[in-house]
């Protein structure tokens, strides 16, 4: 009966191809080079690259955490392409408020108030919706465009 046990530490085999690999590490890469075309120093330049952290140095940052305040509010009203009726800030671009939408089709289009009991996600409430009230339902014709509804509303809510 034969027994094996595993000693330890490394192995001495191991540990003669690990000085001859470090040994002759440049002669390695030379020729590693020369059979890639200097793909493999290409390849470990990427590599340190990719480890290093980006400096800011000659970058453009941009803090999306920073928030406009009262006073940076520039608010108009905006009819989007696919006839929302919203409250924007001129400044930032966002939206502040949806107001309502443009709903119909081609023989006849109404404005729609965004309330809760129409199920809107964010309703307009309060002194806005009394100040609008006067508007919902009113039809979107030739003379009475989105662009005459925007100022409608904007007179209402005495933005102009």
């Amino acid at each position: 009966m034969d027994i094996f046990s595993k000693r330890d530490g490394p192995r001495r085999e191991d540990v003669q191809a690990k000085r001859l690999i470090s040994e002759n590490s440049h002669v390695i890469k030379k020729l590693a080079d020369q059979i890639s075309g200097g793909g493999y120093t290409a390849m470990q330049q990427a590599k340190e690259q990719a480890q290093q952290t980006p400096q800011p140095k000659g970058l453009i940052i941009h803090d999306l955490g920073v928030t406009n305040t009262a006073t940076d509010l520039k608010p108009y009203v905006k009819v989007s392409l696919n006839n929302r009726v919203v409250l924007a800030c001129l400044n930032s671009g966002k939206q502040i408020q949806l107001l309502g939408e443009i709903r119909g089709n081609f023989a006849g289009k109404t404005f729609v108030l965004a309330t809760a009991e129409r199920k809107f996600y964010s309703p307009v409430e309060g002194e806005m919706l009394e100040a609008l009230q006067h508007l919902d339902g009113v039809e979107i014709h030739r003379d009475f465009d989105d662009k005459a509804l925007a100022e409608a509303i904007e007179i209402s809510l005495g933005l102009q």
